[in-house]
């Protein structure tokens, strides 16, 4: 099981494209978007492991124009396929602490 979180980005229209892009390659499950203040808002879930280094990313794809912000959403299953690469790993590193 892993958190997932609701996620809400203020992002210049002109840079959402990026911003989506972005958030897809975190598995991230874009919900909607609308406007609100000027800006383009997306509302997604995004599960916290893929969230370390959004911070950074949202300000070099924005030059700094966009902002977030998350809440605890559920724990959902991991999928198979990522389950399989966190198995791999913890076994690599376990040989290498034999």
């Amino acid at each position: 099981m892993e958190p997932v979180y609701d996620l809400e980005v203020l992002v210049p229209g002109d840079r959402m494209g990026d911003v989506i892009s972005d958030l897809n390659g975190r598995r991230a499950i874009v919900q909607g978007m609308s406007s609100e203040k000027g800006f383009q808002k997306i509302i997604a879930r995004v599960p916290l492991a893929e969230m370390a280094t959004f911070s950074t990313s949202l300000r070099a794809n924005t030059g700094g124009r966009a902002m977030y912000s998350m809440s605890f959403a559920e724990y959902q299953q991991v999928p198979p396929d990522v389950q399989d690469a966190l198995l791999k790993e913890y076994e690599a590193n376990k040989q290498e602490e034999d």
